[in-house]
C-alpha cells in the first residue's frame, strides 16, 4: 500500500516526499525524526525561526533576548541534508491533489507531498472577543514578546513624566489575564521588575508601588496543578506583591483600562493602560481545511479530532501533531507537540520500510512546572509535587536541556544568572516600532500587503503569481502630516487618513 506512494522526483531517483508545515516544536522534531531515512522532507513555515515559547515572557521582561530562545530554523538543521527550509505562510492544503500552497510577499509556492506532517501550532484565543487583542496583546510570538516589552517598560517611562498622579498610576497598574502557567509566569516577573530590578532607577514614580494584577474567570491559579500546588503559588504570588482576583470575567478592554464581572454578577473597572492577555488559545485556521475536506470534527478552539495514530480519517498519509490535534484530552504542551512530531515521522519510516503497523499513539507525561519568582516554582511529575527552590532548579535543568544550541544554553544561563542572582535585566532596550507597529499595520488594513519588487518576481520561476495589484499595495514613505495617524497612550493609532479603517487584517 504504502510503496505506491513514492513517487519519482525530477532528478530520477525514488524519493518519498514528507512535507512538514511548522517550525515549532511539532515540526522540528519531526524534521530531525527523519534525518536518516532515505525521504525529501521540506518544512515550510511563516517565520524563520523555532520558537521556544515557554520562554517568550523572559523576552518579555528583559530576561532574554529573543535571539536565545528563536534560533534560526536553517541553523538548527544545517547539517541535515535531505531536509529543506521554505519560508511561507501555508494558505491551503489540498488533500486530494496532496499539495501544499504558501505565500510569500505575493509570491505563490505550491509543494507537492506523499506525506504530510501539520504542525502549524495555535494563536492566542480572545473567545469570541477579538477587539480585545488591540488593547491586550497576547504572547504567542516574537514580534508580541517585543510589544510587551516596549509596553511594560514605557509604561514606567511615561508615569515618570505624569504631572497627574492619577496618571501615572494608571500607568503603573499592569493587569495579567489568565492565571495559567503563562498569566502565572508574567505577573510574577512583572513584579519582581517593578519591586527588584527598577527600584532605584526612577526620581520621580516609586517603582515598588506598581499594581500588578493577576486576573481570571476560574476560581483558582493554576488549576491544572493540583489544590496543593495552586495554594503554594498563590502565596508566593501574594508575598511578591501580586493581587489575584479570581471569578472575574473579562467584559471589555479599552486603551485606558478594563471591565471586569465578578461571580456575583457586579461589574467594575481596573484603570490600567498595559494589558496583557494569557488565556485562551485558538488552532490554527489550517485546521478548518482539513475537517472540510476529512469530515473530521472540530472542536471549540478549533482543534481537528485526529486518528489514535494522529491521522485524518480516510487520509492516512495526513498527520496533525501539537496544538492543532485533538485526542483523548491531551493538554496544549510542548511535549505532546514533540512527542507527536516524532510519532509521525516513526511512523512514516516504519511504512516506507515495510514494517508491522505502529502502535496508536501514546502520550507520556512528563510532568508540569512552573515559575512564580526568582528561586521559587512549582512542579508536578509523575504524581510527585514539589514546590520552592528544589522545583525552580528543576525548572531552570529542563528548561535549559530544551533549548537548542549550546551557546544559546550558555548565553542563556549567563542572563538568568544576571537577572536571578543580581537584578539586572540585560534586555531592556525598547523601540517605538516594537509597540506601535502592530496597531498601525492593523490600521493600514486588509488593502495592505507587501510584496516583493516586479523584477524579483519577472526573474523567478514561471511557478511563481502574483496577485493583483491593489491600492495601498506597496507602502510609500510620507511626511507626517495632518493626515498622518496618532498614536494613543497605549500604542493605537487614532486620527488622519489610517484612522477610519475598521479592518483587522495584517501584512
Amino acid at each position: 500500500m504504502w510503496g505506491a506512494i513514492v513517487t519519482a522526483t525530477s532528478d530520477g531517483h525514488q524519493k518519498h516526499r514528507v512535507v512538514i508545515i511548522g517550525s515549532g516544536f511539532g515540526g522540528l522534531f519531526a524534521a530531525q525524526a527523519l534525518r536518516r531515512e532515505p525521504v525529501e522532507v521540506t518544512v515550510v513555515a511563516k517565520t524563520t525561526h523555532h520558537l521556544f515559547q515557554p520562554l517568550l515572557y523572559q523576552v518579555a521582561t528583559g530576561i532574554l533576548s529573543e535571539g536565545e530562545i528563536a534560533p534560526a530554523t536553517r541553523e538548527v538543521l544545517r547539517r541535515q541534508q535531505n531536509v529543506r527550509t521554505v519560508l511561507g505562510e501555508v494558505v491551503g492544503i489540498d488533500l486530494a491533489a496532496k499539495t501544499v500552497t504558501s505565500n510569500l510577499l505575493g509570491r505563490t509556492d505550491v509543494q507537492p507531498y506523499d506525506s504530510l506532517i501539520v504542525a502549524a501550532g495555535a494563536g492566542q484565543s480572545y473567545f469570541g472577543n477579538d477587539h480585545f487583542a488591540e488593547h491586550a496583546p497576547g504572547m504567542k510570538s516574537i514580534d508580541d514578546a517585543l510589544e510587551l516589552r516596549g509596553r511594560i517598560f514605557g509604561a514606567f517611562e511615561v508615569a515618570e513624566t505624569s504631572p497627574d498622579p492619577a496618571d501615572a498610576a494608571r500607568y503603573m497598574t499592569f493587569v495579567v489575564v489568565g492565571a495559567g502557567p503563562t498569566g502565572v509566569e508574567m505577573a510574577g516577573q512583572i513584579a519582581e521588575m517593578a519591586h527588584r530590578t527598577l527600584r532605584h532607577d526612577f526620581r520621580k514614580v516609586d517603582t515598588t508601588k506598581a499594581r500588578i494584577i493577576l486576573l481570571d474567570a476560574a476560581p483558582t491559579v493554576l488549576g491544572t496543578f493540583g489544590e496543593k500546588l495552586a495554594g503554594k503559588a498563590t502565596a508566593k504570588l501574594e508575598k511578591i506583591g501580586v493581587e489575584i482576583q479570581l471569578g472575574a470575567r473579562v467584559v471589555n478592554v479599552d486603551s485606558r483600562g478594563i471591565d471586569v464581572e465578578d461571580s456575583d454578577g457586579t461589574r467594575r473597572r481596573i484603570e490600567s493602560v498595559c494589558k496583557i492577555w494569557a488565556a485562551g488559545v485558538a488552532a490554527s485556521p489550517l485546521g478548518k481545511q482539513l475537517a472540510e475536506q476529512s469530515g473530521a470534527v472540530l472542536d471549540r478552539a478549533g482543534r481537528i479530532q485526529v486518528q489514535p495514530d494522529l491521522t485524518l480519517p480516510g487520509h492516512p498519509e495526513v498527520f496533525v501533531v501539537g496544538d492543532m490535534a485533538t485526542l483523548d484530552r491531551l493538554p496544549g504542551v510542548a511535549q505532546v507537540a514533540i512527542q507527536g512530531g516524532k510519532y509521525a515521522s516513526k511512523t512514516i519510516a516504519t511504512r516506507l520500510r515495510g514494517g508491522p503497523p505502529m502502535r496508536n499513539f501514546e502520550y507520556k507525561d512528563k510532568g508540569s512546572m512552573a515559575t512564580i519568582s526568582r528561586f521559587s516554582a512549582v512542579a508536578s511529575i509523575k504524581g510527585v509535587q514539589l514546590s520552592g527552590f528544589l522545583a525552580w532548579l528543576m525548572w531552570l535543568a529542563v528548561h535549559l536541556v530544551y533549548i537548542i544550541g549550546f551557546k544559546h544554553r550558555v548565553t542563556t544561563l549567563l542572563h538568568w544568572t544576571v537577572s536571578f542572582v543580581g537584578r539586572g535585566r540585560s534586555e531592556r532596550t525598547v523601540t517605538q516600532q516594537q509597540i506601535f507597529a502592530r496597531s498601525a499595520l492593523q490600521r493600514l488594513g486588509e488593502g495592505f500587503m507587501p510584496t516583493l519588487p516586479d523584477d524579483w518576481a519577472s526573474r523567478g520561476p514561471s511557478a511563481v503569481t502574483r496577485p493583483a495589484a491593489q491600492p495601498g499595495a506597496v507602502p510609500t514613505a510620507r511626511k507626517a502630516g495632518a493626515d498622518a495617524p496618532r498614536l494613543t497612550p497605549d500604542g493605537t493609532p487614532s486620527g488622519g487618513a489610517a484612522s477610519g479603517s475598521t479592518s483587522t487584517g495584517t501584512a
